[in-house]
């Protein structure tokens, strides 16, 4: 099974997702749905509700309920979007003008929390205990991830561990809630639902390593945003603190003296991403998400073989291939 095969046969579940999220963005207030829509219209591959439908008939589930809660993931997911591109006064978000850009910072703060409330207004009107549950916790830990990153922005001294665990907080947790929700959905027992949840830990890990060696290899007009970006912004991501623990003293200045001008400075960052590929920081840093991977997959054992459950190798196969 490839890719395409997966976005296929999920092809109309995911229709009725888009169909349920423009429902629910429809408000009185027109700033709302246009924010809303120029980020959810603009080119993302629902990744996060196509793990939960999945999930969903791996555990024998296949209602109504999915769409909705496939909507409320995908909502908080812009959320945080709308929020980070404050944060990272960024200028294009998938390869188009970031919201903040156009409306300014308050409307897309403000619109962020929009899709928070009305996501958690979805989940209390589907009246699943266990989902509310789930999805607090989550995005709970989502914003501890946004302060620790904070904290550790331009930290050259940050560990491969505290990294991690940004990413874990950050991305992770959202496609391991994801794929809980569709074990809860599916009244799965307590061994599989934790075994999905560790799945989609694993595998968001790994698209996070993924997705930051893409922003130092992948070309711009894919990838949506300048290529070097993280570096310029500060962010401290795997292959460059893998670089960082092999670089000479004099290397490490030079990193040290871009990371804290943040200052866009092609050459510079150029220099940099030289250094990220000499000492190995691409293929160590997808190393690391391979593994990942493979424990993923390991974990999928636990479920009989089915097309469902191929189709999530599949999913996880992808992450290391894709190149945007």
């Amino acid at each position: 099974m490839q890719m395409q095969d997966v976005f296929r046969r999920y092809a109309e579940d995911l229709q009725r997702v888009e169909e349920r999220m423009d429902l629910h963005l429809r408000s009185e207030i027109d700033l709302i749905p246009e924010i809303g829509k120029h980020l959810i219209g603009g080119g993302g591959k629902r990744f996060r509700p196509l793990l939960l439908l999945i999930c969903s008939e791996l555990c024998g589930y296949r209602g109504d309920k999915c769409y909705t809660l496939s909507a409320v993931i995908e909502f908080i997911h812009t959320a945080t979007l709308l929020h980070d591109d404050v944060i990272d006064k960024a200028e294009t978000r998938r390869g188009r003008t970031s919201a903040n850009n156009i409306w300014g910072n308050a409307a897309s703060v403000l619109v962020g929390d929009f899709l928070y409330s009305k996501s958690f207004k979805l989940m209390s009107d589907e009246d699943n205990l266990d989902i509310i549950k789930l999805m607090s916790g989550t995005t709970n830990i989502m914003s501890e991830g946004e302060v620790f990153q904070l904290v550790k922005c331009g930290d050259l001294n940050i560990t491969e561990a505290e990294y991690l665990a940004i990413i874990e907080k950050k991305t992770s947790i959202l496609m391991s809630a994801a794929c809980a929700s569709g074990a809860i959905l599916g009244k799965a027992p307590l061994k599989k639902t934790y075994a999905l949840a560790k799945f989609g830990l694993r595998l968001g890990s790994a698209f996070q390593i993924t997705d930051d060696t893409l922003d130092y290899t992948a070309r711009a007009e894919e990838f949506g945003k300048a290529i070097g970006k993280d570096l310029e912004e500060g962010k401290m991501t795997l292959p460059l603190i893998y670089a960082l623990g092999k670089c000479a003293p004099e290397e490490r200045e030079s990193i040290r003296k871009i990371v804290e001008s943040r200052e866009s400075d092609g050459n510079a960052v150029q220099d940099i991403v030289a250094l990220i590929h000499r000492y190995g920081g691409i293929d160590e840093a997808l190393a690391k998400a391979a593994a990942y991977i493979d424990e993923g997959k390991a974990l999928l054992d636990a479920f009989e073989n089915s097309e469902a459950r191929e189709a999530l190798h599949t999913v996880a196969d992808f992450v290391l291939q894709r190149r945007l």
